[in-house]
């Protein structure tokens, strides 16, 4: 299969706004963190001064793994003069970025309009 139908990535545009939605439920196992590392890093490295907005709506389970690789991205999106915003994460996955303490690294919006809004 091609990579594009391979996608686990659904790119939208909105003006300036690159709106990034994840096709998987479940983000647990690490090929899956690792292809969506690299599609995610393509996208930063594309675009100077990116502005990327992850919605998490689909998403049900999240893995530490894949905490460590919001981070490496966050770090990427900064070092290319970007900006990074996260949005629609479900309740019991919110618990997790509390306990870790990532809600104060991330800037997380409950919707994609109010943190399309804040860029």
């Amino acid at each position: 299969m091609s990579e594009d139908t391979q996608s686990r990535l659904k790119v939208m545009r909105h003006n300036t706004i690159c709106e990034v939605e994840f096709t998987d439920r479940k983000i647990l196992d690490e090929l899956c963190i690792a292809e969506l590392q690299e599609e995610l890093s393509r996208l930063v490295e594309a675009q100077q001064g990116i502005k990327l907005l992850l919605n998490f709506g689909n998403v049900e389970h999240l893995s530490s793994a894949a905490l460590g690789m919001l981070i490496t991205l966050n770090k990427r999106v900064q070092g290319q003069k970007g900006t990074m915003k996260l949005s629609d994460i479900k309740p019991q996955i919110m618990e997790v970025f509390k306990i870790t303490k990532l809600n104060k690294l991330f800037e997380i919006h409950p919707s994609a309009e109010s943190a399309r809004s804040a860029f």
